[in-house]
């Protein structure tokens, strides 16, 4: 059943900040002032569509709980548990078998490598005359991920996915602020030692600047993600709305909106700092029960810190209906609520890509559901059963090592019987004297009911690699089994089953997200990058434009303006394979054969085919060793009887001091 918002429904309780004043000049002649009409509605109506995702997301909570249980390996101990580790810690209890965090890791380790692969995102022109553009948009945006770090990112959002099904990341274009110090020319003049005899000699001074604009991401973590729950996982662009919660601090938004013309009204939230987001830093994930993590509660923030909690939310309305412009035609605005309370910023969406500037991520997606289902999840039940049988194995060595006795207390000193000392003397008690020891105390038969379940634990281990994808081989471990079974056809074979399945999940998330993000990153590059900049032009990208483009390059370094980006350009998506996967050494016969024969290396081009063998083979910088000579001569391969003929008719002719010989020329 779709969700329906119920538009100004008066949601909000609202603080009352009416009494308080701030000279603030808002966008576009609104009343924004809180305790406004126009504030209220605004607030009311982020509000509720923050309830109505917040319905559908919160059912999935209880689940990826569990999971952030098994990652970090966190489980809670009973009472009996409890007083096992008060008398010896040594003793072991209760804990997470942590398989599932060597799968998780197997799967995010080829996530990694799959597309952290430089450069991120592949651009190509869509004419002829965007070649050169798209190469140099290629290396622009390359040089932003790296200084923004959006590697870090990618990992975190690859995480996410896997672990909870779905993952978002919101591309951002930054602009960082702060001093730099420049040379400021002195009036003075200097005698020829270089001393000042008149004015003031050069000085450095510190000056505000830009010290860097460029894309970045920000991961939006699931817990605190509030999409419209109307449309599937991978169609969020369709929807009417896309918010997430953030925690940030006071301070922060107040030196943001000082550089940043459309924030305002920041100067309020000082006066409901300790009032948190009913949708924001709340006891919603375990994963912070053993790492630590950001205060839920506002007991102490006015004192030490001062976080604050931000409904930030992309909505596609009607300008007239929400009174707040005439056209009556569908436009996306960008809004952001602080606290519950305060609107800090409220502006059309003016990004070029016309999209909600938000990705999203969910390997396993089935192509209608807002919140999938992780691969994870599918082998929690398992893991439930790996720790059951573990823990039941440990709990009954645990007491079967305790050596259990009855006795007759009337005729055995219990002090000496409970003495956990080696060596002990045990004393009969009175009565028993001259009846010998024999019939005294007698002790349980141990029986280990339970030692199979190690074994158990091996054959679920080898179904979740089934499910999973992710066997012994992937997970960099020899395979068990005999001499008979560690055949090379064997391994290759099943490691090329299994790379297949994960180069499925990266081809997925390539299509979701990473698709999008290069987009945005370089519609985003095309309309805000006002800095020029220098780009290193090498290796590939040289080798391109060079060879294929007859485009000469005569330094490393090239100079790249906003308007050498201006131009039409493809996405290209990397199909999920990693170097190597599928790499056969059938190539490198292929190569001996090609050398080897003087025509087919005539008709082969033996310099690619060797950098595509070494490339895969691991060698990242194979086009550094080449040799970059100016004048290249062609050389071609011909039998000795065609080299006699041609040289006889005049076609050839040897180099000054050489010879023809051995076919070679």
């Amino acid at each position: 059943m779709p969700y329906t918002i119920q538009g100004n429904t008066e949601y909000s309780a609202g603080s009352d900040l009416s009494s308080y004043s701030y000279d603030y000049d808002y966008p576009d002649g609104l009343n924004l002032k809180p305790g406004s009409k126009l504030h209220k509605r605004i607030v009311d109506e982020v509000l509720e569509r923050a309830r109505i995702s917040d319905l559908v997301m919160k059912k999935r909570h209880p689940s990826w709980n569990e999971i952030d249980e098994t990652l970090t390996a966190y489980i809670d101990a009973d009472a009996a548990e409890e007083e096992v580790k008060d008398k010896d810690y040594r003793k072991p209890i209760s804990i997470v078998f942590p398989y599932s965090y060597a799968v998780h890791e197997t799967l995010l380790t080829y996530m990694v490598q799959a597309f952290l692969q430089d450069p991120i995102f592949r651009y190509e022109g869509v004419g002829p005359e965007d070649i050169v553009g798209a190469t140099m948009l290629e290396l622009v945006v390359q040089q932003q991920c790296i200084k923004t770090k959006v590697a870090l990112n990618l990992h975190t959002m690859f995480r996410d996915a896997l672990a909870y099904g779905v993952a978002y990341a919101a591309p951002t274009w930054d602009v960082r602020w702060g001093k730099k110090t420049v040379k400021q020319e002195g009036t003075g003049l200097f005698d020829f030692l270089g001393r000042v005899i008149s004015g003031e000699k050069d000085q450095r001074v510190d000056i505000d600047t830009i010290l860097f604009e460029g894309n970045a991401l920000r991961n939006i973590d699931p817990y605190y993600a509030l999409p419209d729950p109307n449309v599937p996982v991978q169609s969020i662009q369709d929807g009417e709305f896309f918010g997430w919660v953030e925690r940030t601090n006071y301070h922060a938004l107040l030196g943001d909106e000082e550089h940043d013309e459309n924030l305002f009204n920041v100067r309020y939230v000082k006066h409901v700092l300790n009032k948190n987001s009913q949708y924001g830093m709340r006891d919603r994930h375990k994963r912070e029960q053993k790492q630590g993590g950001p205060i839920k509660d506002g007991s102490g923030t006015d004192k030490t810190t001062t976080p604050v909690d931000v409904i930030r939310m992309e909505i596609l309305l009607i300008p007239r209906d929400w009174k707040i412009g005439e056209s009556e035609y569908p436009e996306k605005w960008t809004f952001a609520v602080a606290s519950d309370d305060v609107v800090i910023q409220a502006q059309p969406s003016n990004f070029n890509h016309n999209q909600f500037g938000v990705v999203s991520a969910a390997p396993e997606f089935d192509g209608y559901s807002a919140t999938p289902l992780s691969r994870l999840e599918i082998l929690q039940g398992m893991q439930t059963v790996i720790n059951w049988l573990f823990n039941s194995h440990i709990t009954n060595v645990r007491k079967a090592i305790n050596d259990m006795f009855l006795i007759d207390p009337y005729l055995v000193n219990v002090k000496d019987l409970k003495d956990p000392k080696a060596g002990k003397l045990i004393r009969l008690r009175r009565p028993a004297w001259g009846r010998g020891v024999k019939d005294v105390a007698t002790q349980f038969p141990v029986n280990d009911v339970t030692r199979q379940h190690i074994g158990d634990v091996s054959w679920i281990i080898q179904f979740m690699n089934t499910i999973s994808g992710s066997d012994e081989s992937m997970m960099g471990s020899m395979r068990q089994g005999g001499p008979e079974r560690l055949t090379k056809g064997e391994f290759q074979g099943t490691r090329a089953g299994s790379i297949s399945r994960l180069e499925r999940i990266a081809r997925v998330v390539g299509l979701q997200a990473m698709q999008d993000m290069g987009y945005q990153f370089a519609s985003n590059c095309q309309q805000l990058m006002d800095e020029e900049l220098y780009v290193k032009m090498s290796g590939m990208w040289q080798e391109k434009l060079m060879q294929d483009h007859n485009v000469q390059i005569q330094d490393q370094r090239v100079n790249v303006t906003p308007f050498d980006v201006l131009v039409d350009y493809d996405v290209n998506v990397r199909d999920g394979s990693v170097p190597g996967s599928n790499f056969s050494e059938f190539w490198i016969q292929a190569f001996n054969i090609i050398m080897s024969n003087p025509e087919m290396a005539q008709r082969f081009d033996t310099m690619r085919v060797f950098k595509y063998i070494a490339r895969n083979m691991g060698a990242k910088n194979v086009d550094e060793f080449e040799k970059k000579d100016p004048q290249q001569v062609n050389t071609q391969i011909m039998p000795d009887d065609q080299v006699q003929q041609q040289v006889q008719s005049g076609n050839l002719v040897p180099f000054p001091g050489g010879n023809i010989s051995g076919g070679g020329f």
